[in-house]
């Protein structure tokens, strides 16, 4: 659906979802006058009703997400590490798995395939001058590679 025109995602949302999204408020609405307010139900559906202007925002706007999938799955690799960082052995370990992970990240955001640029990378960090090892990092590898 994110092919579509903004236009045409909110219409698609205004026909699809805002319905749905009536007739589920409609049914918190009945639940939460038969459950117990301290309940965990009747927390639940409190929770929700004090939130559901934001939860329906996405169908007044076509480039909004109804979620943040997109950031999530952005993130992760970031999470992942941060766990893994435990486990490196000493800190120092950690901030070289953390430097690994931040240049293939950089690679990921230039999309430089990783392997070729550390085979680049390899072949040509003993022969370049230290003040040009700058133009060996990921974001500079197209651009002298190619």
């Amino acid at each position: 659906m994110n092919a579509l025109p903004r236009e045409q995602i909110k219409e698609y949302r205004f026909t699809h979802a805002v319905p749905i999204l009536t007739a589920l408020k409609k049914l918190l609405q009945d639940f939460l006058v038969k459950s117990l307010p301290s309940s965990p139900l009747g927390k639940a559906i409190s929770y929700t009703l004090k939130r559901w202007e934001k939860l329906c925002l996405y169908t007044t706007d076509g480039k909004l997400q109804i979620d943040n999938n997109l950031v999530e799955n952005s993130i992760r690799p970031v999470a992942l590490g941060r766990k893994n960082y435990l486990f490196a052995g000493s800190h120092e370990r950690a901030q070289d798995a953390a430097m690994l992970y931040s240049l293939f990240a950089t690679c990921r955001l230039h999309g430089v395939n990783p392997e070729k640029w550390l085979t680049h990378l390899f072949e040509k960090i003993n022969v370049t001058a230290k003040n040009d090892l700058h133009l060996l990092l990921p974001q500079n590898y197209t651009a002298v590679a190619s």
